[in-house]
């Protein structure tokens, strides 16, 4: 990543440790520490969180589990959303308002220096100079490594490239999604190209793929696999760039979603769930 740290082609996304709505505590606190701790076990180098995650819970619980943290550690998060309410989210890319997102994540995840930041959303309000012009400041005050994007497209990732060294592109991004979002495959191509982390959320939808006789519930049948290792095992395939962050809230799904790492997918099993 950023051509300094390796990290483990299949990461831990940390949304889904808080409450319903990615709002407030988790359900079940005892179990979403076991993830946490368990994720590393399983070999998890990189955790991707956001200071708007419960906001601040997941955060906070990484730290609790996990602090003091192993070097080969790294922790991605993101600023620039507010939330006013459960399932709720609104961008605020004001110098500001980001100065004060990393020094809250800093402080919760007990860091000197966040590994990757990334901004959570381009703020149509406020000039993109001014948003990345301060995660340059913050980069040069030591406080974060690396910057990425999230939720870009093409024309974006190149804006934002002329201003700061972007090391990471965060989009939404699965077997499904990327035949009705046209843009979905131009920014993974074009992060392939330019050596850049692709790093795809909400990356094991199957939908009418995984339904009996489609191609993803015929590849799991071959392989005695479920529909998400088969998506995951796709993602991993499909770019060397690529690198899926599923999250869950339960030990039990956390380790079936880390099987699908060492699922071996055939040629023709890779060709028939890319042509879906």
């Amino acid at each position: 990543m950023g051509g300094e740290r390796r990290v483990y082609w299949l990461g831990f996304g940390a949304m889904r440790l808080t409450g319903k709505g990615i709002w407030g505590e988790p359900r079940d606190h005892a179990e979403a520490i076991a993830v946490l701790r368990r994720a590393l076990e399983l070999g998890v180098t990189l955790i991707d969180t956001a200071d708007s995650y419960g906001p601040a819970v997941s955060e906070r619980l990484i730290a609790e589990a996990l602090y003091p943290y192993p070097p080969e550690l790294v922790i991605a998060t993101k600023g620039g959303l507010e939330r006013p309410g459960p399932d709720r989210w609104t961008p605020n890319g004001r110098p500001e308002h980001l100065r004060a997102a990393c020094e809250g994540s800093l402080r919760r995840l007990k860091l000197e220096r966040i590994e990757l930041y990334q901004l959570h959303r381009i703020d149509p309000a406020v000039p993109l100079e001014d948003q990345l012009g301060t995660l340059r400041e913050l980069q040069h005050q030591g406080k974060i490594r690396h910057i990425g994007l999230s939720e870009v497209p093409v024309a974006d990732i190149e804006r934002a490239r002329q201003l700061v060294p972007i090391v990471s592109v965060q989009n939404r991004y699965n077997l499904v999604e990327r035949r009705t979002t046209p843009e979905a495959e131009q920014v993974l191509d074009h992060c392939e190209r330019a050596g850049i982390a692709f790093i795809p959320w909400f990356p094991l939808l199957a939908g009418d793929l995984a339904k009996p006789r489609g191609p993803v519930a015929r590849v799991a049948g071959r392989l005695h696999a479920t529909a998400s290792q088969v998506a995951l095992a796709w993602l991993l395939r499909r770019s060397p760039v690529m690198l899926p962050i599923p999250g869950t809230s339960r030990v039990r799904h956390l380790e079936e979603n880390s099987a699908a790492a060492l699922l071996d997918l055939s040629d023709q099993d890779f060709r028939e769930l890319d042509r879906g």
